[in-house]
């Protein structure tokens, strides 16, 4: 009679590995409901923290002007400057007058002081905004006055007519900056299959496009004395470096990566633009940002662009560049790398 009693039967019972009690779980809740604080509260008291720094008591620092004559009258007249001010200026001598004037008129100093045989005369721009003019006017006027001497300023780059507080060039600047940002969110927002090609091409037609929005708006108030062509181009610069960094950013962290971009450009990048101070009034921690953000560098070739013989404009092409690829080439890498793991997995 064939065997039918099964194995389990025969063998007896088997030994059961022992089974581990589950572990709680935790409410579902606490990631969406208390993730959004932090990184809000995160966000808001690095904002807080940045513009505080920045701009609570903002001073200059090293702010390069000059004295026409030799290296020892140069150093009389700072000696003579304000005391309560000691860091501020790096005085440098020039040979003569006109020298002087160029130094001025390329942006590469912010001030020259040329005594003269009658009233000595200040060289300055006003394109720099108006702080930059009452800090030198008024410490040189001081400085002057030791000598019983009076200097009289002299602008020889005035700012715009219709930019009277000299924030044109930051607004031209910034507004496709905040665009940039949206753009790079708004992309995988509405368009969550698009390849990275398509991508690429709304990138370069967002950039286009605002680009000529912008100038267009400029053009038509009369607020900047650039050329059309000029400005749609490095704005549009701006717009895609943002853009495109926010993509990368976005793609690899998910929400934290839009988080990420809006620390990065519009609370850092912002607060170093230069577009209401200089970057020599800047902290010196955050000096440096003004000139590797989009931001500060687009605010300073717009600004070259319009006032200071293309100060700036070269330089500022260079980096944006380097930004947009490095977002793109980034984008492209994120791609890849997610593609291999979906054919592997």
């Amino acid at each position: 009679m064939p065997d039918t009693i099964s194995p389990a039967l025969r063998d007896g019972p088997r030994a059961r590995p022992p089974v581990d009690p589950p572990a709680p779980r935790r409410p579902v809740w606490i990631r969406p409901v208390l993730f959004p604080v932090a990184v809000a509260v995160a966000i808001g008291a690095i904002f807080i923290s940045v513009y505080l720094s920045a701009f609570h008591a903002p001073g200059a620092r090293d702010l390069p002007v000059a004295v026409v004559g030799t290296s020892a009258e140069a150093a009389a007249v700072a000696e003579r400057l304000p005391e309560n001010a000691p860091d501020t200026f790096r005085v440098q001598a020039l040979p003569d007058r006109e020298t002087a004037r160029t130094a001025v008129e390329h942006g590469e100093i912010f001030a020259a002081y040329v005594p003269g045989p009658g009233a000595p005369e200040l060289f300055h721009a006003g394109a720099h905004g108006p702080s930059v003019s009452a800090l030198v006017t008024g410490s040189f006027g001081e400085a002057a006055r030791a000598d019983g001497e009076r200097p009289t300023p002299v602008d020889l780059v005035p700012a715009s007519d219709q930019d009277t507080r000299g924030l044109v060039v930051f607004y031209t600047t910034f507004g496709l900056v905040l665009a940039g940002y949206l753009f790079g969110i708004m992309t995988f927002q509405l368009g969550p299959g698009l390849t990275a090609r398509r991508r690429m091409v709304s990138l370069a037609a967002f950039g286009g496009a605002g680009g000529l929005a912008v100038a267009s708006v400029v053009s038509a108030f009369g607020a900047l004395p650039a050329p059309f062509l000029g400005v749609a181009g490095l704005v549009a610069l701006v717009a895609m470096a943002v853009g495109a960094f926010t993509m990368l950013l976005v793609r690899s962290l998910g929400v934290l990566g839009s988080s990420a971009a809006a620390v990065l450009f519009m609370t850092v990048g912002n607060a170093s633009s230069g577009g209401s101070l200089p970057a020599e009034f800047l902290p010196g921690w955050l000096e440096p940002f003004s000139a590797g953000l989009p931001v500060g560098v687009g605010v300073r070739a717009v600004n070259g662009l319009a006032y200071f013989h293309g100060d700036g404009v070269l330089s500022g092409v260079a980096v944006l560049v380097g930004w947009t690829a490095a977002g793109l080439g980034g984008l492209l890498l994120v791609e890849r790398l997610r593609r291999r793991a979906r054919r592997e997995a």
